[in-house]
């Protein structure tokens, strides 16, 4: 017995519907922010979850981060086999404030302030150093001694090349709730996670122990194309 025309078509868009929206989704895009605070980019039912513990003042953090976000990114996160979340691990006043001008703007912007301020890091490194040396009033609140920086570093000039206003990121750097999630992230990563320093890496709820790079991280990886 032959089908209708109208129902063959029917049966075919349903047979190939779904493969077809699956080759659509762009990993890359899917980002969301998790209960403690991180930022998480890639397939949220990924069998590979991986925490990276960061410090935008720290150096190491920087090489991993220019090093490491291409292929991530390419042959893990694109093909939905990992997920990453990046989460606080705050040394001093210059990553406080430069963690929560990367919150500006939510998940869909995180991830570029991220990668900006890691790219742009020996530039705004030597502008702490500069401002660090220099003697200054303390000023009256944690909001005006962070806007402070954040006006002397670069901070600001760079984040505004991203498209902030001044009043957007002054908004962000006097936000209570976003400065507690960061503050309890950085608790976590030292007492709860007990890292041993920044970068540091959780793969699937384990530490990776003495791994800080990404010549250590990527062997604990699942095999490209699994």
């Amino acid at each position: 017995m032959t089908l209708p025309k109208f129902l063959t078509l029917a049966a075919a868009l349903a047979f190939t519907a779904t493969p077809a929206l699956a080759q659509k989704i762009d990993w890359t895009k899917r980002t969301s922010m998790t209960n403690i605070g991180g930022y998480v980019v890639g397939n949220p039912d990924a069998k590979t979850r991986l925490v990276e513990y960061i410090s935008y003042t720290c150096g190491h953090c920087a090489e991993f981060t220019n090093k490491a976000e291409a292929p991530l990114k390419v042959n893990w996160i694109a093909r939905g086999t990992i997920n990453v979340e990046i989460r606080n691990a705050v040394r001093d006043r210059y990553d406080l404030t430069a963690a929560l001008l990367a919150r500006c703007g939510g998940p869909t912007k995180f991830f570029g302030n991220h990668q900006a301020l890691f790219a742009n890091f020996d530039k705004w490194m030597k502008q702490v150093v500069a401002y660090d040396a220099k003697e200054r009033p303390a000023p009256p609140t944690i909001d005006a001694a962070m806007a402070d920086i954040a006006s002397g570093t670069g901070l600001y000039a760079l984040m505004q090349k991203r498209g902030f206003t001044p009043a957007q990121l002054k908004t962000c750097l006097a936000d209570k709730g976003a400065r507690e999630k960061v503050l309890a992230m950085t608790k976590q990563a030292w007492e709860g996670d007990k890292i041993s320093g920044t970068p540091s890496f959780i793969v699937n709820g384990r530490l990776l122990d003495g791994v800080h790079d990404w010549k250590g991280l990527e062997p604990a990886l699942p095999a490209v194309g699994n």
